[in-house]
């Protein structure tokens, strides 16, 4: 698998975790994720995080949103 699509399968599986986790739907973690920006900053991101968990990666992502101003 090439780094684009790995790139591509951790943003769904982070929007999937962040859905779940936060007990919002698929359609509303997209949302969310669009309207903060979150899939480019996990591309951006992806030099470090391809290395870590899932747990440390939805952490982070948690973060920004977060700092960001997302009620979540």
């Amino acid at each position: 698998m090439d780094e684009q699509s790995q790139i591509l399968f951790m943003q769904i599986r982070m929007m999937r975790i962040t859905a779940k986790r936060l007990k919002r739907s698929l359609k509303d973690t997209a949302m969310l994720f669009r309207q903060y920006d979150v899939l480019p900053y996990i591309r951006e991101g992806y030099g470090i995080f391809h290395v870590e968990g899932d747990d440390a990666v939805y952490e982070d992502v948690k973060k920004y949103l977060i700092s960001k101003g997302a009620e979540i």
